[in-house]
C-alpha cells in the first residue's frame, strides 16, 4: 500500500510536469502510454520467468530496479534538466519494471492462498490499491504544488522500501523441481499453445483489450480535463485521480455481491456501460463535483471489470503456466490501454478533449456489446488442479531427459456404434494433447481391422514427456474416463512409447539396459 501511494504521486507529478512542459495533447496522453507500453511488450517474457524462476528473486530485482529509476529521474528533475522525451523515456522504464513484477506478483497469490481465497484475495489487493489511489493523487497534487514534480519522483523512490522488505521477509517453499528448466523460446511457445487451445482464456484477452482501449480515455486524458475543461492545477488533477479510486474502493466492498448476482459476463457488460456514462458526463461537465462523481463511477466500473478478468485467468489457468497467462492477459489489456491512449491523444488534438471523451463513451458502448457474441467464462467451473497420477514408466532403453523425439500411440478397439462418440471425445482430446505440448497430433484408423483406432502424437524430448503427462489436470479425468469406457477389451488402450532413430552405426545407439538395472 505505501508502493501504490508512491505510484499514485508519481502519476500526478508525471501528468502535471509534462502539461508545464508542452501544450501538445499527445504528448501528455502518451505519458499514460509510455507507462502501459512496456507492459504490453515486456510481459510475455516476464511471464516466461515468472513461471520459471524464483518469483521472489524477480520482484526484488523489480523493485530495486523502479526504486533506481525513480530516484534518477528525481535528480534530474531536480536539477532542471527534464524534457519531455526524458520524462516518457523515464516513466518507460519505471513501466518495465512493472512489467517484470506484476505477472511473478500475480502469480504467487496461488502460493499464498488457497483456491477458495484466491478471488477474495484478488479483490483485497485491489482494494488495498484503490485505497491508495483515492487519497495518493490528492496528496501528489498538494506535494506537486508545493515543492514540484521532483518532490513527488522522490516520494515514490522512498515508497518502494517497505515493498522491498517485506518481500525479502517473505520465505516460500521453493518448488520441486525434478526436470531442467524450459528454454526461453520453448516455454513461451508452450503458454501461446496452452493460451490457443484455452477458449476460456482467450475470451477473457478479446474483453480485456476492448476494455482497455476504451477505458484508457480516462487516465491519458485527466490532466487535460482538469487544465482545460476545468481551469484548475496539479490539486484539482489530484481530486479527479483521488474521486476515481474512492469510486473503485466503493467498488471492492461490493464486488462478491455484484458477481454472485449478476455473473461474469453481466457484470462486465455493466462495466463497459458504467465506464462509458462516467466518459461521456465527463466530456460534458466543467464542473469540478460533476466531474468528480463521474470520476467515481468510472472507478468503480474499472475495478469491477479488470479485477473480474484478473480472476479468471488464474481460475482458467492450470498453475503450471499460470505466469505466462497472466503476462499475456497484461499483453493484451495494457496493449489495449497503449495504443487507446495514443488515439485519444490524437483525438484530443484533432478535435479537443471533450469530443475526444465522447468518442471513447461510444467506442466502449459499443465494445460492451461484443459479449452478446463473446461471453466471460463463469468462476471456477472446471478443476485446473493438478490431477498428480502420472507415474514415470520404466523403460529397457536408456534415455537422458534430452533424448528425443519420442512418438507415442495409445490403440483403441471401438465398436461401429460407438464412433460418434469416440470422436468427440477424440475432438477434445486432441485439444488437451496440443495444450499440453503434444506436436503432430493424428487419429488413425487401420484399413484391415477398422475396429482399431490409434492415437498418435510427438513431443521433442523425453523430459517434454513427462512435463506432457503431469501437466494434466482434474478436469481432464472426464475425457479419458469416457475413452476407456468405449474402449473393448479387457486390458487398457495400449501405449506405444517409441523414439525416433534415423540410420546409425551400431556403436552410436542407446544401450539396453539389463533387466536387473529396472528395479
Amino acid at each position: 500500500m505505501v508502493s501504490n501511494l508512491g505510484s499514485m504521486i508519481q502519476v500526478v507529478g508525471a501528468g502535471w510536469l509534462m502539461t508545464q512542459l508542452t501544450t501538445s495533447p499527445v504528448l501528455v496522453a502518451l505519458v499514460q502510454s509510455s507507462n502501459t507500453l512496456p507492459m504490453m511488450a515486456l510481459s510475455l517474457v516476464a511471464g516466461v520467468l515468472a513461471d520459471g524462476f524464483n518469483r521472489r528473486r524477480l520482484m526484488l530485482a523489480a523493485i530495486a530496479f523502479m526504486s533506481a529509476v525513480a530516484a534518477a529521474l528525481a535528480v534530474i528533475a531536480y536539477s532542471g534538466a527534464l524534457t519531455p522525451v526524458l520524462l516518457l523515456g523515464f516513466t518507460f522504464l519505471l513501466g518495465a519494471g512493472m512489467a517484470l513484477y506484476s505477472p511473478a506478483w500475480q502469480a504467487s497469490l496461488g502460493d499464498i492462498v488457497t483456491k477458495p481465497d484466491l478471488s477474495p484475495a484478488v479483490t483485497l489487493n485491489t482494494m488495498g490499491f484503490n485505497m491508495m489511489r483515492s487519497i495518493g493523487p490528492a496528496a501528489g497534487g498538494i506535494l506537486v504544488a508545493l515543492a514540484g514534480a521532483a518532490a513527488a519522483f522522490l516520494a515514490n523512490a522512498l515508497s518502494y522500501l517497505p515493498l522491498a522488505l517485506a518481500t525479502w521477509a517473505w520465505r516460500p517453499a521453493p518448488p520441486a523441481r525434478r526436470l531442467p528448466r524450459e528454454p526461453l523460446l520453448d516455454a513461451l511457445s508452450a503458454g501461446f499453445r496452452y493460451l490457443a487451445m484455452s477458449p476460456a482464456l482467450m475470451r477473457v484477452m478479446l474483453r480485456g483489450a476492448l476494455f482497455g482501449l476504451g477505458g484508457s480515455a480516462v487516465h491519458a486524458l485527466m490532466p487535460l480535463v482538469a487544465r482545460d475543461l476545468l481551469g484548475g492545477d496539479a490539486r484539482t488533477l489530484g481530486f479527479l485521480l483521488g474521486a476515481f479510486g474512492v469510486g473503485a474502493l466503493a467498488a471492492g466492498y461490493i464486488n462478491a455481491a455484484i458477481r454472485s448476482r449478476l455473473g461474469s459476463e453481466r457484470v462486465v457488460q455493466t462495466a463497459f456501460l458504467v465506464l462509458a456514462v462516467g466518459l461521456g458526463i465527463t466530456g460534458l461537465s466543467r464542473s469540478l463535483p460533476l466531474t468528480m462523481l463521474a470520476m467515481a463511477i468510472s472507478g468503480a466500473s474499472w475495478v469491477l471489470a479488470l479485477s473480474l478478468f484478473t480472476v479468471t485467468v488464474q481460475l482458467s489457468t492450470a498453475r503450471w503456466v499460470v505466469g505466462r497467462s497472466l503476462s499475456f492477459y497484461q499483453t493484451a489489456s495494457f496493449g489495449g490501454m497503449s495504443f487507446g491512449a495514443w488515439l485519444w491523444g490524437q483525438s484530443a488534438g484533432a478535435w479537443g478533449v471533450a469530443v475526444a471523451l465522447m468518442v471513447a463513451a461510444v467506442t466502449l458502448a459499443l465494445a460492451g456489446l461484443v459479449g452478446r457474441l463473446v461471453a466471460m467464462p463463469e468462476l471456477g467451473v472446471v478443476n485446473l488442479d493438478p490431477l498428480d497420477q502420472f507415474r514415470e514408466p520404466e523403460l529397457r532403453l536408456g534415455l537422458k531427459p534430452s533424448s528425443g523425439p519420442i512418438m507415442v500411440m495409445v490403440e483403441y478397439r471401438i465398436a461401429p456404434g460407438d464412433i460418434d462418440a469416440f470422436l468427440a471425445f477424440m475432438r477434445e482430446r486432441r485439444r488437451v494433447r496440443i495444450r499440453d505440448g503434444a506436436r503432430h497430433w493424428a487419429l488413425l484408423r487401420d484399413l484391415e481391422h477398422p475396429e482399431t483406432w490409434t492415437e498418435r502424437f510427438h513431443v521433442p524430448t523425453w523430459a517434454d514427456y513427462i512435463r506432457h503427462y503431469e501437466r494434466r489436470t482434474k478436469a481432464d479425468v472426464e475425457n479419458a474416463v469416457g475413452l476407456r469406457a468405449l474402449h473393448r477389451g479387457d486390458a487398457p488402450p495400449r501405449v506405444h512409447r517409441m523414439i525416433e532413430r534415423q540410420t546409425v552405426p551400431q556403436h552410436d545407439d542407446l544401450p539396453l539396459k539389463p533387466p536387473t538395472e529396472l528395479h
